[in-house]
C-alpha cells in the first residue's frame, strides 16, 4: 500500500445510477489507489458478487480491495484484506481467516482511540469524522487537531469525514498519511476528474511536508513508500 494513500470508499447509491464498477475504475484513473467496499445493506451473497466484480476491476490495476466489517467475504472473495470498525473483530481474528499476507485497518474516532488502536497488528487506521460530512450529517467531527494528536504513530493514519480537493492538503499537513472520502469522488459528474483533482491536492501537500524517515510497520512493512 504506497502513501500518500487516497482511498475510495464505496456507496453504490451515490454513482447516479452508473454501475459501481465503472465509477470505481475511472476513480482509480484519476489516481486512488485503495478501495474499501462498504455497502452494508447488501445480503452476504450480493456483497461477495460485488467485491469479487470490483476484484476483477482492481487487481489488474495493482490497486488493493479491502472489504469493510466482513471477513468472510473477503476471505471469499480474494480480496486483499478488510477494514474492521473500532468495535470489530481483534486483528488476530481477521488475520487467522485470512492469513499474515492480508491488509487489514480499522476505523478509529478519537486520538485516543487512535494511539490504542496502534499497538495492534494493523497496517493502517482511518481516522475521523475531521470535518462536516454528508455521510455522518450533523454527527461530532474531530478537526485537524486530532491528526497532529497522533502524529508518529506506527502505522500509517489516513483521514476521513468532509474531505474534499479544497481542504486534504491541511490534514496532509497535520500529519496524515492520506485521506479516504465517499461523496467527493462518486457525487461527482466526472469521478476520474474528481478523484485527479483530489490526487494531486494530497500529493502536492504530502511532497511540501518534510521527507519522513521510513518508519517500519507493526508487521515490518516499510509505512513510508513512493507513491506517483
Amino acid at each position: 500500500m504506497g502513501l500518500p494513500v487516497v482511498c475510495l470508499v464505496t456507496d453504490r447509491k451515490a454513482t447516479s445510477n452508473r454501475p459501481l464498477e465503472d465509477a470505481v475504475a475511472e476513480a482509480v484513473a484519476g489516481g486512488v489507489n485503495l478501495v474499501q467496499l462498504r455497502e452494508k445493506d447488501l445480503p452476504t451473497r450480493e456483497l461477495l458478487d460485488l467485491a469479487q466484480r470490483l476484484q476483477a476491476v482492481l487487481e489488474p490495476l495493482g490497486v488493493p480491495l479491502v472489504v469493510n466489517s466482513r471477513v468472510d467475504v473477503a476471505f471469499a472473495a480474494s480480496v486483499s484484506g478488510v477494514h474492521l470498525p473500532a468495535d470489530g473483530l481483534p486483528v488476530v481474528c481477521a488475520r487467522a481467516v485470512l492469513g499474515e499476507d492480508r491488509l487489514v485497518g480499522r476505523s478509529v474516532h478519537s486520538a485516543q482511540e487512535a494511539q490504542r488502536a496502534a499497538a495492534e497488528d494493523l497496517d493502517y487506521l482511518i481516522l475521523g469524522t475531521v470535518f462536516a460530512s454528508g455521510s455522518h450529517h450533523g454527527g461530532p467531527t474531530i478537526g485537524v487537531g486530532a491528526l497532529h494528536a497522533v502524529v508518529g504513530i506506527r502505522v500509517p493514519l489516513i483521514a476521513i469525514g468532509g474531505i474534499s480537493a479544497m481542504n486534504a492538503a491541511s490534514v496532509i499537513a497535520a500529519g496524515a498519511d492520506g485521506v479516504a472520502v465517499i461523496s467527493a469522488i462518486l457525487g461527482a459528474s466526472d469521478p476520474r476528474a474528481a478523484a485527479r483533482g483530489l490526487h494531486d491536492a494530497v500529493s502536492q501537500a504530502w511532497n511540501s511536508r518534510p521527507t519522513p524517515s521510513p518508519q517500519p510497520s507493526p508487521r515490518g512493512r516499510t509505512a513510508y513508500a513512493a507513491h506517483s
